[in-house]
């Protein structure tokens, strides 16, 4: 028999009840607001571990600002995707939207042409304009940076003059590639130097506050940073017990106690606790027994799905320096510490090092030392360390 279930993990997946962020809501709502008053703001950055709730923060406050009708699209940057197609299609899309409008038609051409030479120079698979070779060679740039704050600049001044704002939701900026991401920069910098009101809201791991800087030192200025971590005890403790309230089911002290200690108040982690917990408990009180029986089957889906999802996409060589980095002992860990494990010295690893960082497994933090971007995976790489040491001792007792 179906049984509704109002926990809801998944990758970005809106919670019945989104805990612990009514803060950030509520200051990007005033920003918000300044935007719809044709006044620049500043844009921001979310960063944060996996399974913060960053994707699912973003997605709340894009429905937010399209409800006060700024123009919104959502970008997701990927290893494989580029970024330049992306934000030429979204420029697109406002340009359709304004030049609806008959008095603002006029407005169109200017930043149309700027996207044709963005896409003509940088987007060589992109077909969206039949041009002949003279033409090409015409829109040709060589500079990104330049054909990027033309776009920007153009999609400004009209947004400008027909009091359409914009915002840009951009997730997973740390895959992004430095160059785009310097002129991404530019672009939105010299935007706001001329006061048209156009915006970014991003999302990222924690290595993008040294992405910005390396790419522009002005970059502190352009952004306002927020870190996105795990949730405290009262929030915790809201995000467990008002879903499971409006089905009429409470959760004993002892039972919230214990998801909160093996959650860490990491927001997916307890949506995953609860949602296992609440599907096999057919009482109105979940109590402290009912998450203890229920433990096994949490950490079996996380690690088959969340942990294993990440861990394969490692090479060799990659899952010998994570092995390395748990060995440790205590996270962050020196490079060096991972190095001594490894029977190498620290040149010998920075390439594993840093494809790992390039893949999102690991990031850099402090002087020299490193941590994993996904909360508890160094309990993920124990307990699979635990089965192949298993597997390896009853490898001849096995049919």
């Amino acid at each position: 028999m179906y049984k509704v279930n109002p926990y809801r993990p998944g990758a970005g997946l809106m919670p019945t009840y989104l805990a612990g962020r009514e803060e950030d809501i509520q200051n990007l709502e005033q920003m918000f607001d300044a935007l719809t008053m044709n006044i620049p703001t500043q844009s921001i950055i979310f960063s944060g571990l996996r399974g913060v709730g960053k994707t699912v923060l973003i997605n709340r406050l894009q429905k937010i600002a399209e409800d006060k009708d700024i123009f919104c699209r959502h970008i997701e940057v990927e290893e494989r995707n580029d970024f330049i197609s992306q934000i030429a299609t979204c420029a697109q899309a406002f340009l359709r939207k304004v030049s609806t409008k008959e008095k603002f038609k006029n407005l169109i051409q200017k930043p149309l042409d700027a996207i044709k030479s963005l896409v003509v120079s940088f987007d060589p698979n992109d077909n969206t304009f039949s041009l002949s070779l003279q033409e090409k060679e015409l829109y040709k740039s060589t500079n990104l940076t330049q054909s990027l704050t033309e776009v920007f600049t153009t999609i400004g001044e009209t947004a400008y003059k027909s009091s359409t704002p914009i915002c840009f939701f951009i997730d997973e900026i740390q895959y992004m590639k430095p160059r785009e991401l310097g002129s991404l920069i530019a672009a939105l910098h010299r935007t706001n130097q001329l006061g048209y009101p156009v915006m970014v809201v991003g999302a990222g791991l924690p290595k993008i506050y040294k992405m910005l800087s390396d790419e522009k030192s002005y970059s502190e200025r352009l952004f306002l940073y927020k870190e996105i971590g795990s949730l405290n005890e009262e929030q915790s403790r809201n995000a467990i017990v008002i879903p499971a309230s409006k089905f009429g089911v409470s959760f004993s002290e002892g039972a919230i106690e214990k998801i909160i200690s093996l959650t860490k108040g990491y927001p997916f982690f307890i949506q995953q606790m609860c949602q296992v917990v609440y599907k096999n408990t057919d009482e109105k009180e979940i109590k402290s027994a009912h998450v203890e029986e229920n433990t096994d089957e949490f950490f079996q889906t996380l690690d088959i799905g969340f942990f294993k999802v990440r861990y394969e996409r490692c090479a060799d060589s990659d899952k010998k320096f994570v092995f390395a980095m748990v060995k440790c002992g205590e996270l962050p860990c020196a490079i060096s510490n991972i190095a001594k494990t490894l029977h190498k010295n620290v040149s010998q690893i920075s390439t594993t090092r840093a494809q790992l960082i390039n893949k999102g497994i690991i990031f850099p933090i402090r002087y020299k030392e490193l941590d994993f971007t996904v909360p508890e995976f160094s309990g993920f790489i124990q307990r699979l360390e635990e089965y192949q040491q298993w597997c390896q001792d009853n490898a001849n007792r096995l049919p």
